[in-house]
């Protein structure tokens, strides 16, 4: 069984700072839903509001269609993953399953038969007599869920779990973690702060900043088509570009750029004499001359092999580097340390987006 979550307006404060600021979302029931963010965003607090731990300072939570408001943390039909997983050490892989269902007063048979159960779910049959210092730490993150999911839950609350493993123990666990999700089928809410994670595995994304929900949508939207600055700009790799805008009109829209005017789509509408910025991805670049409005001539800084793919950093207008990532089979010849070269782009492929707050990580 899942439940569908709704925030309805849910603002949390802690004295005079805003944590979350109106908030508002439904998450369906059976999605995998993820906030995306950076450090104190607000992504945690609204976990820990959804679980019962904290209350919003206004608006509601409501689960399955229950306004949870007065309903304590053991008395909402969720589980919660805390980061560092809070596995009990001196108990053995079952026990730490079935703590909870023990503390409800469940028989020891069927405590048992559920850890065969769930270990059989988590690919870890067998494993019940081993203590938790015997696992590895892909293993622990797995009986982790096992030992969430024994309470049956309708909503699992999962927050950065994966943050502690190592990058290809992490990229692994992204695979094992959907594919749980899908055969149990309950709701994932999930936090974290890695693009990667969220893109990977989550049906929908809602990405945070300073409190506020900027953008909700899937993977794909969120990449291609961000609605702000932000969004841009913390959602994968981009190439920032900020300037006047000269010319707008249905087809797109022409800024006056450090680089000379460039022109991208206009999803946003902004209109000649706005400030604005031009967004392109390190992919959409490539080397060569084309329009005189979507080729940008500059010093090449650095050239950085990472086998499938070398990326080619350019002197940018402010701090930040321009990119350009070229596949290891496309025939091109990559240019040198110090040379000047001219780098172009398919203008459908930038993006222009109102002036607004970039991200720092």
């Amino acid at each position: 069984m899942s439940a569908n979550v709704e925030l309805d307006r849910v603002t949390v404060r802690f004295g005079q700072f805003t944590a979350v600021s109106g908030a508002s979302l439904q998450i369906a029931g059976g999605e995998f839903f993820s906030f995306l963010g950076p450090s104190g965003c607000g992504k945690t607090t609204i976990l820990r509001t959804v679980s019962g731990f904290l209350d919003p300072s206004e608006g509601a939570v409501r689960i399955a269609g229950q306004d949870m408001a007065g309903i304590g943390p053991n008395k909402r039909p969720t589980a919660l993953i805390f980061q560092n997983l809070a596995l009990f050490p001196l108990m053995t892989v079952a026990e730490n399953i079935t703590y909870g269902l023990r503390v409800r007063g469940v028989s020891k048979p069927e405590r048992m038969k559920k850890a065969d159960e769930l270990l059989s779910l988590i690919a870890l049959p067998g494993q019940g007599k081993k203590l938790v210092s015997e696992l590895s730490g892909g293993q622990k993150q797995r009986v982790a869920i096992a030992r969430a999911l024994a309470v049956e839950p309708k909503v699992l609350l999962l927050d950065e779990p994966l943050s502690a493993l190592d990058l290809k123990l992490r990229q692994h666990m992204r695979t094992e973690l959907r594919a749980i999700q899908q055969r149990v089928g309950i709701t994932f809410i999930y936090i974290t702060h890695d693009q990667g994670e969220a893109l990977t595995m989550s049906d929908r994304i809602a990405v945070m900043n300073n409190g506020v929900i900027e953008q909700i949508g899937d993977g794909k939207v969120v990449y291609d088509a961000p609605k702000t600055a932000f969004v841009a700009s913390f959602v994968g790799e981009n190439n920032p570009f900020p300037g006047r805008v000269s010319k707008a009109d249905a087809s797109g829209a022409v800024i006056d750029t450090a680089f000379g005017p460039l022109r991208g789509r206009n999803p946003g509408g902004v209109k000649a004499g706005d400030k604005a910025i031009l967004f392109i991805r390190p992919e959409a670049l490539r080397l060569g001359k084309g329009a005189p409005d979507a080729t940008i001539t500059s010093t090449v800084l650095s050239v950085a092999f990472e086998g499938n793919a070398s990326h080619i950093f350019l002197k940018g207008a402010a701090k930040k580097d321009i990119t350009l990532t070229v596949g290891r089979l496309e025939r091109v010849t990559i240019p040198e340390q110090g040379v000047e070269a001219q780098v172009t782009y398919d203008p459908e492929l930038g993006l222009v987006l109102p002036e607004g707050s970039m991200a720092r990580e």
